[in-house]
């Protein structure tokens, strides 16, 4: 299936390259409870035993274990909006609270020194908004500008981020916060028969990220001050009629997920064309790059980036482990790759994406 734009060429956007964007701290949280692909499998062949025999769909994702909010048992009963949304946002301003204050001091710096923060979601709803709320639990100025996102998805890790580093862009000596969450378990709906729905439970799980960022006043220098990472460009892109491909349907009782097995197809004929207009727009190759933390939407999301773009395994190492650590975390599992590879000490030109309802392609490069 060949989904790109009428005259493509006539609507393509050159990627930012403003001011480089400095990340000066990263941070990530899971909720407690961790569960094993099996015992994640045998709790869904009770919800769903319709589809128990098929077992290799679970033990063939490349997951050894997630992290959910909530115990096995709880997934296993049916419940109302307002029983999610309580929950959601409970642990959500958990997780969140936990993630701003390690990366903030990671940072080596106090809430207050935070000019603007964004937050994103797409698992469950709060009005006021989750940063909003999350005023009331921090000391943040309360002058800080905030900038809630929804309805992103698995590329809102990325998305987000680029965001947030045009508000650094836009303020330059200004610090801003990045911070995400996804609670993906809380979307289970035993009630709804659906493949999507077991699919899905073999692939997701619940986690949040944060990042600060900042432009150095005088704009940061190559390969960043003080050995930081930096962002370098970012771009995106959206394939039109491709809605079906992933997302929610609004149900009585919760979000019904939209998952289609087009979506490899879709990556193998589209995502290399894409991948590389961006960073020939950029000024780069894919030579350029040392590695590629993409997001891990499933094993064959992986292995459809491996054979299109014609790299080595090895160059998405930390894709595949933050997969078999934690899940598809959906919008937080990208910043989870970038921590690893940051920790690892990794240097060099990297590309970091995701990909989201829409369907859309979240693309940044940086240097670590």
């Amino acid at each position: 299936m060949t989904v790109l734009p009428v005259d493509f060429a006539k609507h393509v956007r050159k990627p930012d390259l403003g001011l480089p964007v400095e990340i000066l701290s990263i941070a990530s949280a899971n909720p407690p409870l961790k569960v094993s692909q099996s015992d994640a499998l045998a709790n869904a062949a009770l919800i769903y035993p319709q589809f128990a025999s098929m077992h290799g769909l679970f033990s063939n994702t490349g997951i050894e274990h997630r992290y959910t909010c909530q115990p096995m048992s709880w997934y296993r009963q049916t419940h109302t909006w307002e029983e999610r949304t309580d929950v959601f946002q409970k642990h959500a301003l958990d997780l969140l609270e936990q993630v701003a204050l390690e990366a903030t001091a990671r940072a080596g710096l106090a809430l207050g020194d935070i000019d603007a923060f964004v937050t994103n979601t797409i698992t469950g709803l709060a009005i006021p908004s989750l940063d909003a709320l999350l005023m009331n639990r921090l000391p943040f100025s309360p002058n800080v500008e905030r900038l809630p996102i929804f309805g992103l998805g698995c590329g809102g890790g990325v998305a987000g981020l680029a965001r947030a580093a045009r508000f650094a862009q836009g303020r330059p000596g200004r610090n801003v916060l990045f911070i995400t969450v996804d609670l993906c378990s809380l979307c289970a709906r035993p009630n709804d028969p659906s493949m999507a729905m077991f699919v899905a439970a073999a692939l997701f799980g619940d986690g949040a990220a944060g990042v600060v960022l900042r432009t150095a006043a005088n704009g940061a220098s190559e390969g960043g001050n003080c050995n930081r990472p930096v962002v370098r460009a970012f771009g995106e892109h959206t394939w039109r009629n491709t809605r079906h491909i992933m997302g929610w349907d609004v149900k009585g009782d919760g979000f019904g997920v939209v998952l289609s097995p087009e979506l490899p197809t879709l990556m193998r004929n589209n995502l290399g064309p894409v991948v590389k207009d961006f960073i020939g727009r950029s000024g780069m190759t894919l030579g350029d790059f040392k590695g590629f933390l993409l997001h891990p939407g499933g094993r064959k999301v992986l292995e459809t980036a491996e054979e299109v773009l014609g790299i080595d395994r090895t160059l998405l190492a930390h894709s595949w482990g933050v997969l078999r650590d934690f899940g598809n975390m959906s919008s937080a599992t990208a910043l989870f790759i970038l921590q690893r590879a940051m920790a690892a000490g990794d240097k060099g030109r990297h590309l970091l994406a995701a990909f989201g309802p829409g369907f859309s392609a979240y693309l940044v490069a940086l240097d670590l």
